[in-house]
């Protein structure tokens, strides 16, 4: 049997959708800024204002692509996000293939959360780091497997690897605790914020920094196709770190850069961020608690995975049960996606929902009311 063939056969084979215009609970475009006139007119304004019109960046930024707007940007990421330097890449992808790619060495050790992202595994697949996973957000896990795997650190580095805000849990670890536990061994933390920026902190700047983190990390990745509505990534961390990614991370080298107006977008979203997105941002918080008292009025409640952030997902075990609840709720006029398995472990099947600050409340009771219908 082919594998495609088996796919099929396991109601796990993977098919393009179309986009219909359906209520929007699936995206992650969390603060509507993909969509905003307000942005897309603050983006063109500041095109005019560069003088811009090429179309693309015509190679790669070691040969003629670094367009002087790359050196604004990175400056005001660097400046926004409370660090020394940063590196843009062309997505949040490109950037964590990239990081352990290259900087994780042979005889170094990496720990990582067993919910970890796909582009994180991917880039440690390209590593000559051995790696091993821990328990999800399990401090204590970590701790033991530290423990078994290393007897005496020697010339080795040891790194430790999470995310801020989990994508199909939508759950956080405790950063905290985890930044003192590296900083006390001398372990190099990193964390991916991709599905945090825009949307945790007063400001919306990441989980790390509305807890005061900067300097306890060895690197953070910030990502902007999700809330900030554009594309691409930056790696923040030190200068010398840069410098290393620029010289040896082949994601970054090997590649076509972001094209001039793409940068433009980008800096319009964190202006725009900085400026208009508080309104955004409570909406969401008001949209998110509305959802979790709702859920919790429901029989299935118990099936929540618990989580105070936008992700809120629903277990309903069983690739073909979950996708006929999906296929429902389409026919409703609602975008809810359903997650299978082997994207998440087999039993752990579920619907997936992105609350945005532009759902209504109606649109979110009507929902969780078709849902408990059809379960």
């Amino acid at each position: 049997m082919s594998l495609l063939e088996k796919r099929k056969k396991e109601h796990t084979f993977r098919t393009l959708p179309s986009l219909n215009g359906s209520i929007d609970l699936s995206s992650n475009d969390y603060l509507g800024f993909a969509k905003s006139e307000s942005l897309f007119s603050k983006t063109f304004q500041l095109l005019l204002k560069h003088n811009i019109s090429e179309n693309g960046a015509t190679g790669s930024r070691l040969l003629t692509g670094n367009h002087v707007l790359f050196q604004e940007l990175e400056s005001v990421l660097a400046q926004t996000h409370n660090v020394e330097n940063a590196l843009v890449f062309n997505s949040g992808y490109d950037a964590n293939i990239g990081f352990f790619g290259c900087v994780p060495q042979r005889g170094d050790f990496v720990f990582y959360d067993e919910l970890i992202h796909a582009s994180i595994r991917d880039g440690l697949q390209l590593s000559h780091a051995k790696s091993y996973k821990y328990g999800h957000n399990d401090l204590s896990d970590l701790k033991e497997k530290i423990k078994k795997t290393i007897s005496d650190n020697g010339d080795s580095d040891v790194y430790v690897v999470t995310e801020s805000v989990f994508s199909m849990d939508g759950d956080s670890p405790d950063l905290k605790q985890l930044a003192s536990f590296c900083t006390s061994e001398g372990y190099h933390l990193i964390v991916d914020e991709a599905h945090a920026v825009g949307v945790m902190g007063k400001k919306g700047l990441g989980l790390v920094q509305e807890l005061g983190l900067e300097k306890a990390l060895f690197a953070r990745i910030v990502t902007f196709g999700k809330a900030l509505g554009t594309h691409g990534a930056a790696i923040l961390g030190s200068n010398a770190l840069r410098d290393f990614l620029i010289n040896f991370s082949r994601s970054f080298i090997y590649t076509t850069a972001l094209p001039p107006h793409h940068i433009v977008g980008i800096l319009s979203s964190y202006e725009f961020l900085t400026f208009e997105g508080g309104t955004q941002r409570d909406q969401l918080i008001e949209n998110i608690s509305y959802f979790k008292s709702q859920a919790r009025k429901q029989k299935w409640s118990s099936n929540l995975i618990g989580s105070d952030t936008a992700i809120q997902s629903v277990i309903i075990p069983g690739n073909e049960k979950i996708r006929k609840i999906s296929k429902k709720l389409n026919d409703d006029g609602f975008d809810v996606k359903a997650i299978l398995s082997p994207t998440v472990p087999e039993g752990k099947e579920r619907l997936r929902f992105c609350l945005h600050s532009f759902n209504s409340k109606e649109e979110i009771g009507l929902v969780l009311q078709l849902l408990s219908n059809y379960i």
